[in-house]
């Protein structure tokens, strides 16, 4: 089954995925192994350094990540979501220039929300890090808000956007700390399954699994 966006709504009916022009999309960190995750990470930090990338992969990233990730899936388990994958593809809500920004060149890949199966679709509000709030044991800051440690199935969507809008898509000028600041910036969604975006796996031959396109990646 999938959902049916109401017309009347004035939220964006498809989400958006981002990733580096020199990168696959569908590309994601938590499928490599740990061999494979240090080299990895080892050069998304040295982009960051020499400026080819704005995104932060901190000493203990993959750690608060694999603990995003559990209570994210546990918590799509508890809402009757049926996840296919261990760790999810992000999405964000329509359109982010926050994302677009990231890197000098950034490509996207646009999938309407009808074709995404409720069953292995979640999302939160906003940023899946700063909505499960477990930065607090990293010594990032945390902003507690209604809205977090919740993973909404999709058929929530109208209600949450009309209970609290859409976060402000703004872009920093300067992304330097941004992961220690309020991060409001977009609503993320989560796919649990390969299957919605089988065909863009088949084109771009997504086989080097690194993925540079979400904040929380």
């Amino acid at each position: 089954m999938s959902i049916e966006i109401p017309t009347s709504i004035e939220i964006p009916t498809f989400v958006t995925h981002y990733y580096r022009d020199d990168k696959s999309p569908f590309l994601n960190l938590s499928d490599l192994s740990d061999v494979e995750l240090n080299d990895v990470v080892a050069g998304l930090g040295a982009d960051a350094s020499n400026g080819a990338s704005k995104r932060v992969f901190g000493r203990r990233y993959m750690e608060l990540r694999r603990m995003t990730e559990a209570k994210l899936r546990s918590l799509f388990e508890d809402a009757g979501g049926q996840p296919q994958r261990g760790a999810p593809h992000y999405f964000v809500l329509g359109e982010s220039k926050w994302f677009r920004n990231l890197h000098p060149a950034t490509k996207s890949v646009v999938v309407p929300l009808t074709a995404l199966p409720t069953s292995v679709t979640s999302f939160t509000y906003p940023d899946s890090f700063a909505a499960m709030g477990l930065g607090h044991h990293f010594g990032l800051p945390q902003e507690p808000r209604i809205y977090h440690e919740h993973v909404f199935r999709l058929e929530a969507l109208r209600a949450v956007v009309e209970e609290h809008g859409l976060p402000t898509d703004d872009v920093e000028s300067d992304y330097e700390g941004y992961q220690r600041r309020s991060f409001e910036k977009y609503v993320e969604v989560q796919l649990w399954s390969d299957e919605p975006i089988r065909e863009h796996l088949h084109e771009f031959g997504s086989i080097d699994p690194v993925n540079t396109s979400h904040f929380g990646e």
